[in-house]
């Protein structure tokens, strides 16, 4: 990576050395080892550590510190470029997933959730920042559909496998951590040896910024960070603690959601292009709200395992119209803007994400019913919230009570 080369010289290049192909080759590297993790993680701390409630609530409140921290990256992108910081955060995510059956009992997985998360997270804030920098507003959002179902086929190809080996072969949580983590790693050397570095046209800027004309966009991504975590921790647990999921059960769940975002993910970046992401986020949280619901009647009405298996799928959907929520900020956005302030919103997003999934994991232990309960209140707060968003988003109209007024400095 030591020649650099404008991002208006790409053009120039093999497609096989240009950024659009670097970025669906760490769309694909990313999910190999982070939805590997997932889908092994609630029956690997059952059977390991004999994880309840509670203590998969500490996991993931260890897990999200990162991304709260997130806004590190901007000090350090002040040394190391962005596509370099994405790789070694790459690298990281690679390592730290490779060796996490090695400590198998609550410290030892604590620990290793932090260095795999740390990976994850800063790759996930750079990696959007090189997004919006890269890609065209006018494609935008097809860009980052195809880029959706690229990471989905990838992830589709690990859960194939583990459905199809975990049983037949007997396979341990370690060689599966071992393959995926590696898996990862080598298409991460690829990327370092085989492409240039590029430059962006716009500067970023290099220090924590906070543009009161963003407000909207740093409310919704609390909302989304915080209803998120909701299902991220227990929408999966749920399927392990009251249904009694194996490996490959939670995993050919998974397989499902991957199947679908393929076939869905380019259809609701033209649906975004198409309908706008007003009207494509209030789709998505009306959604919201009536799954969380449903999820609440699985409990307190004792509806059966296929439901619960169904709203895991289409709650999975739903999540996936969020790339809405990027290309508004794109529209919105300063160019200089980008980096930065996909730093701090990323903070943003994982403020909640720090003390919710404790707490959250107490109350799932005396009523289970109610934090889904609560996910539905947010999703509704989101709903009025995406009301807020104007029809033609763009510098000096953010919201529907700027009235196209010139966009100030700050």
């Amino acid at each position: 990576m030591r020649r650099i080369v404008r991002l208006a010289d790409a053009g120039d290049l093999p497609i096989w050395r240009r950024p659009v192909t670097l970025l669906f080759l760490m769309a694909i590297a990313m999910p190999l080892s982070f939805a590997t993790w997932s889908a092994l993680l609630n029956n690997f701390v059952i059977d390991a550590a004999q994880f309840d409630g509670a203590d998969i609530g500490w996991l993931h409140t260890v897990r999200e510190i990162p991304g709260f921290l997130a806004v590190g990256v901007i000090a350090i992108i002040i040394f190391v470029h962005e596509q370099v910081l994405a790789l070694v955060a790459l690298t990281l995510l690679g390592c730290a997933t490779a060796v996490t059956a090695w400590f198998p009992h609550l410290s030892g997985i604590l620990t290793i959730t932090m260095l795999s998360s740390i990976g994850f997270h800063y790759y996930e804030t750079v990696n959007q920042s090189l997004q919006l920098q890269w890609l065209p507003k006018g494609r935008a959002p097809q860009m980052l559909g195809l880029l959706l179902a690229a990471a989905s086929g990838a992830t589709l190809v690990a859960y194939v496998l583990i459905v199809m080996t975990w049983k037949a072969f007997d396979l341990s949580y370690n060689f599966v951590y071992m393959v995926s983590g590696g898996a990862t790693l080598l298409i991460v050397g690829f990327c370092a040896f085989a492409f240039p570095r590029f430059e962006a046209p716009n500067p970023q800027i290099k220090k924590m910024i906070l543009r009161r004309r963003y407000w909207l966009y740093y409310l919704l991504q609390f909302m989304s960070g915080a209803r998120r975590q909701i299902f991220v921790v227990f929408a999966g647990f749920m399927m392990v603690e009251r249904f009694g999921f194996e490996v490959d059960e939670v995993t050919g769940l998974f397989l499902i959601n991957l199947v679908a975002n393929m076939i869905f993910a380019p259809l609701m970046g033209r649906a975004v292009f198409r309908f706008g992401e007003r009207n494509t986020l209030m789709f998505e949280y009306t959604g919201l709200v009536l799954v969380f619901l449903a999820y609440g009647g699985v409990y307190w009405f004792g509806w059966g395992v296929v439901l619960a298996a169904a709203l895991y799928v289409v709650d999975h959907m739903f999540f996936a119209l969020a790339l809405a929520l990027k290309t508004y900020f794109q529209k919105i956005a300063a160019p200089g803007d980008i980096a930065p302030t996909a730093a701090v919103a990323f903070t943003i997003n994982h403020i909640a994400a720090v003390f919710l999934p404790a707490l959250l994991g107490y109350l799932w232990l005396v009523s289970p019913g109610s934090v889904f309960l609560l996910a539905a209140g947010m999703a509704a707060t989101s709903l009025g919230l995406a009301l807020m968003i104007p029809r033609h988003p763009e510098p000096g109209n953010e919201t529907i009570f700027s009235r196209g007024l010139p966009a100030p400095a700050e």
